[in-house]
């Protein structure tokens, strides 16, 4: 068992070490692709349109929600910028739209209706 000074000697190179460590990985602000400072970009599908329109709903139910968000200062005070396609619940145009969303510049998220081929 090691002695009591030597314990705490031990202990505070631990303290010292985390200190130096961790006060420069908290000052760092480095997001991922699609959110900055200021801004959180969210991409959606939905069928807007097609047989399956009536999910339509769905996304203007969260179109709501973000701007709800947003009207109450966003997420600690970034705004939310949420991008939504309609698919026509057609496969060959969700992929087509799903393209458009991640080739596009800084969306953060992605969001995909279900839909059966």
């Amino acid at each position: 068992m090691l002695s009591t000074p030597l314990r705490t000697a031990a202990f505070a190179a631990a303290v010292t070490a985390f200190a130096a460590t961790g006060g420069t990985a908290l000052a760092q602000k480095k997001y991922d692709t699609g959110a900055t400072d200021t801004e959180i970009k969210i991409g959606n599908i939905m069928p807007y349109s097609g047989p399956a329109s009536a999910y339509g709903v769905i996304g203007k139910t969260e179109e709501a929600y973000f701007k709800k968000i947003n009207a109450e200062g966003g997420i600690n005070g970034r705004k939310i910028s949420f991008i939504s396609y309609d698919d026509g619940y057609s496969p060959p145009k969700a992929v087509e739209q799903v393209r458009k969303l991640v080739e596009s510049p800084a969306t953060r998220a992605k969001r995909a209706s279900t839909q059966n081929s």
